[in-house]
């Protein structure tokens, strides 16, 4: 019962999409109507600056990591990371499926990266590092996003066990799932490349 109840507190914190309040405060679109029409930071940083999407990932952030902390420090303490983890799942899944907008949602890729840190610090950290390199090497935003979970299986099976491992691989498939589009564009070069380096040394100049 208590992951069900970690699953549920996390998808109701993710459907609060920060993205869409922010939008609606500065220009009063809806971010589904504006840019890529991605309910995330980099839509929002496109559209109305750094400041902006600086809000939207702390939003992003503190939606993913109170449900997982509240469900593993006060609620289910038994449970351990066990909580964290359906919490998170359950973020991912509000962020990615908001019952509010027909199930159309964002991509995720922050709400993962929190939830695997919530899970285990060091092993969640290491993975999106993981993550991150395989975006500067590569220069496709899809490659790195995949990586971040699929890099989080080893520890989640060894070390949490095979409910967290499991919830791992869903966590793996359903980035792999919204990003298939963008993989799929990789081979015939329409999918953007993103040069993270180059644009952090013309933001230092």
């Amino acid at each position: 019962m208590g992951r069900l109840i970690s699953l549920l507190i996390g998808y109701a914190f993710g459907n609060l999409l920060t993205a869409e309040l922010v939008s609606r405060k500065v220009s009063g679109n809806s971010v589904f109507n504006i840019g890529t029409g991605n309910p995330g930071m980099a839509n929002i940083v496109n559209q109305y600056g750094v400041k902006y999407g600086a809000v939207v990932l702390a939003g992003v952030l503190l939606k993913t990591f109170v449900p997982c902390l509240v469900c593993r420090v006060a609620l289910f303490p038994n449970l351990g990371a066990t909580a964290a983890a359906f919490a998170g799942f359950g973020a991912i899944l509000g962020h990615n499926f908001p019952i509010w907008h027909r199930f159309r949602g964002g991509k995720g890729v922050t709400c993962t990266c929190a939830a695997l840190v919530s899970i285990s610090f060091g092993y969640g950290l290491l993975a999106c590092v993981i993550g991150l390199i395989g975006v500067l090497i590569s220069h496709y935003l899809p490659i790195g996003a995949v990586l971040i979970p699929a890099a989080f299986l080893i520890p989640a099976f060894c070390v949490y066990g095979r409910k967290v491992g499991i919830l791992a691989v869903f966590m793996a498939l359903l980035m792999l799932q919204r990003h298939m589009p963008g993989l799929r564009n990789i081979p015939t070069g329409t999918e953007p490349r993103k040069d993270l380096l180059k644009k952090l040394k013309r933001r230092q100049k």
